[in-house]
């Protein structure tokens, strides 16, 4: 099946080893995500085949590239600092794909001037590297790499360099070069706004295995670890179900048992259950009436969080909780103070681990 890639990545290294298995849909994007060190450039490189399989494959089209050196294999590859000869052109740049493909020298300046003008970059042809803004230069970058036609594209968090303007206006244009691109696609990201809005499925990990995968909105909503919670944004807890009650298991210090939370879908055995910080709400007194879920606990610390303010709670029950900057001026919240907190039975989210 065209476009169609299969991946077994196995590196060893002293103090690491990757074990990841990999594929890509043709058309597809896929994202991979995961904390520093977790293997994620490595994967990138390996598919590159600027880092050797300690064992595993690569097929790409049927064909196997894992034996081949990276010069031989129909991969492109947009690395984050976009890696542009400065010493030519926007055009000569682009046209290095082509030439390196046997073209001649008129023909690969046709194909690279087709791709500039898919790109919006006509004008600046001549141009070079250092007279370029960075999304100017990031299109170029990906110009380059598609203008050698490859099977497989890699982009390595190709909008890191960019400011938080440019980097809304060329993730949409990105997007839509994307779409139009049949082969097969790996994003290195570690902005979740970037897979979410540019991948069809993304694939988390950890410590140099795959711990989750699937499309974003699935992943969104069903976390699991804390690294993809804190990254979708979500308190998240691993616990044993019965009906609507789940006892939490030990989190930072909490004796096993000793909480329980009340969720709003009944399960059985061991769930997890995730809320998101804006479910949380803080008093400075036990409140009346019988919320579902409450507790005491004590304010870690606090952080500008977008328009709001999020509040780092400790045991029995660390948590955040997003609330107002009015809301702290009110409760006087300050770290150490104790405070109560509820969330709702049903802005919970309970589902099998």
């Amino acid at each position: 099946m065209t476009g169609l890639l299969r991946a077994r990545l196995i590196v060893q290294r002293t103090r690491f080893r990757l074990d990841a298995a990999l594929h890509a849909e043709p058309g597809e994007v896929v994202a991979l995500l995961g904390p520093n060190g977790a293997g994620k450039t490595t994967a990138l490189r390996a598919l590159a085949g600027l880092t050797p399989l300690s064992d595993g494959h690569i097929v790409l089209d049927g064909r196997q590239l894992h034996d081949q050196p990276p010069e031989r294999r129909p991969v492109g590859v947009v690395f984050q600092d976009y890696l542009l000869f400065p010493h030519l052109s926007a055009l000569e740049n682009v046209a290095f794909g082509p030439r390196c493909r046997g073209e001649g020298r008129a023909q690969a300046r046709r194909t690279a001037m087709r791709w500039l003008t898919r790109m919006g970059l006509a004008e600046y042809a001549h141009v070079r590297p250092d007279r370029l803004s960075g999304g100017q230069a990031q299109r170029v970058a990906l110009a380059r790499a598609l203008a050698a036609e490859p099977r497989l594209l890699l982009l390595d968090e190709p909008l890191a360099a960019l400011d938080a303007h440019t980097r809304l206006e060329v993730r949409a244009a990105l997007r839509r070069h994307l779409e139009g691109f049949d082969g097969a696609c790996v994003l290195v990201t570690h902005d979740p706004l970037d897979a979410m809005v540019l991948a069809d499925r993304l694939v988390v990990v950890e410590e140099g295995r795959i711990v989750q995968e699937g499309a974003p909105p699935e992943v969104a909503r069903r976390p699991r670890t804390p690294y993809v919670a804190r990254l979708v944004g979500l308190n998240l807890y691993r616990g044993v179900a019965d009906g609507y009650t789940v006892a939490i298991a030990p989190v930072d210090g909490a004796a096993s048992g000793t909480f329980t939370l009340n969720a709003a879908e009944a399960q059985t055995g061991p769930v997890f259950v995730a809320f998101p910080p804006s479910a949380v709400a803080l008093y400075r007194t036990r409140p009346n009436g019988t919320p579902r879920n409450l507790w005491r606990t004590v304010i870690d610390g606090l952080e500008r969080h977008g328009d709001s303010v999020r509040v780092h709670l400790g045991g029995p029950l660390p948590a955040a909780a997003d609330v107002t900057a009015a809301a702290v001026a009110e409760l006087d919240l300050v770290p150490g103070r104790t405070v109560w907190a509820a969330v709702k039975a049903t802005e919970t989210h309970a589902y099998p681990a």
